[in-house]
């Protein structure tokens, strides 16, 4: 593969390793009482600070949703609409909008923003893709969005689609880089196989990734041959061990059911369920935290779960009823996911043999999504692949199933290091026989 030089915008600068704590003695939003954080200066923060000549005299397009904040929580639509020396002309939103009031797989079309007037583009639905009318008033795109570290999540792929059209158009990209809030060491799960590519998996790489939004831009440019003008705009004092909880920022949810870092943390697994009849906990209070159906016994379920004595995570019984989504309005027994060691919990392998041990209790109620045409199911899609749901059907282990990804894992960590733009300083650790260590 080619290895054009991609412009990244000055290089991090290193941890802020003191807070400053006001004379009244409150400290600082964003840092937890007693417990001192490292500081974090976003992509967006550096960019106004220090890369704002990149876009003046141009026309500015924005790619952003509720995410797309300061340090201060300030909107960054506001905030370049507002600036003197920025001409931001377009906004365009991924899946959930601009401003984040669309459910999952909503369709948002076409309006123009109350606050601003500027025209809002849908990237979600029947365009996933900036087409050359989106862009006639556009010089340089700007990308600012949190993302959740894990491969089925969507904004990358709005991201990567973008990075084509303004390749096609001949339009600068900018990414404004932002945490991987599950850390940026740990790499796990299956490595998307091509057949199975789809919005919620467009590139081969693993479940969690373990990278930021904007080494991702990097690789995806280069090993995918996006070949787009791609400039990323690094964080300062962001390391690769620091989940989102060590950075000192506030949490902004990225999606409706993304309302906590506790969501993002079980997501790589607990996602796995929207594949299946079994609830993954929207429409409660606890996505992805949350999992169960009617046809479970709770107790049963966690005390099976438990058994296998799973690195990190503890499971209690739980009954809930969901308010939409699978089984709303149904009471539903299963279990709540209690994440005791962040560092030591294993989100992949957590999802695997939580989908197994349903499927081995309730063979005659559990099922997977129906295939489509070609034999694909949602499930497949999710995975990346079509064989871990045979395995699993077949009553293969999920030691055996973990192992038969291993070389693809590790093979995509040796890919990766080309395009990572920070650096552990021998930190945490990773995801246990998950992949190879640095």
């Amino acid at each position: 593969m080619k290895k054009r030089t991609i412009a990244v915008a000055a290089l991090a600068l290193g941890i802020s390793s003191m807070l400053v704590v006001p004379a009244s003695g409150h400290e600082p939003p964003g840092k937890a009482k007693g417990k001192q954080k490292d500081e974090v200066k976003l992509g967006i923060d550096r960019f106004l600070e220090e890369e704002l000549e990149r876009v003046n005299g141009k026309n500015v397009g924005l790619i952003t949703n509720p995410t797309g904040v300061d340090q201060e929580l300030s909107s960054i639509v506001d905030l370049l609409y507002d600036h003197p020396e920025v001409n931001l002309t377009a906004l365009y939103g991924p899946e959930h909008g601009v401003r984040g009031d669309a459910q999952a797989g909503e369709y948002v079309e076409f309006y123009t923003d109350e606050k601003t007037g500027l025209p809002v583009y849908s990237l979600y639905g029947e365009t996933r893709t900036p087409t050359a009318e989106m862009l006639e008033d556009v010089d340089v795109l700007v990308f600012d969005i949190q993302d959740v570290g894990t491969r089925f999540y969507t904004y990358i792929y709005t991201m990567a689609n973008a990075m084509e059209a303004a390749e096609e158009q001949n339009i600068e990209f900018i990414v404004l880089d932002r945490p991987n809030p599950l850390g940026g060491e740990s790499v796990a799960g299956p490595v998307l196989e091509p057949e199975y590519a789809s919005f919620i998996g467009q590139y081969r790489i693993p479940i969690r990734h373990g990278m930021t939004v904007g080494e991702l831009a990097t690789l995806f440019n280069e090993e995918f041959e996006i070949d787009a003008d791609v400039t990323v705009v690094e964080m300062e004092g962001w390391q690769r061990e620091m989940t989102y909880d060590d950075t000192g920022l506030e949490w902004v949810l990225p999606s409706p059911n993304m309302p906590t870092t506790d969501s993002a943390v079980v997501y790589p697994g607990g996602a796995w369920f929207e594949g299946t009849n079994v609830s993954e906990g929207r429409g409660t209070a606890k996505p992805f935290e949350l999992i169960g159906a009617p046809f479970i016994d709770g107790t049963e379920l966690a005390a099976a779960l438990n058994a296998l004595d799973l690195p990190g995570v503890a499971f209690r019984a739980s009954y809930f009823t969901p308010q939409f989504s699978k089984h709303a309005g149904e009471l539903s027994g299963g279990i709540e996911i209690h994440v005791t060691d962040k560092d030591a919990f294993e989100p992949v392998s957590a999802g695997l043999h939580m989908v197994k041990t349903i499927q081995d209790m309730y063979p005659e109620d559990f099922e997977f999504r129906a295939e489509d045409s070609e034999g694909i199911s949602f499930f497949d899609n999710l995975v990346g692949n079509g064989w871990i749901r045979e395995a699993i059907e077949a009553g293969t282990s999920a030691e055996e199933i973990e192992e038969r990804w291993q070389e693809d894992v590790a093979e995509f960590e040796n890919l990766r290091e080309d395009y990572l733009l920070y650096h552990d300083k021998g930190g945490k650790g990773k995801e246990k026989g998950k992949g190879n260590p640095h």
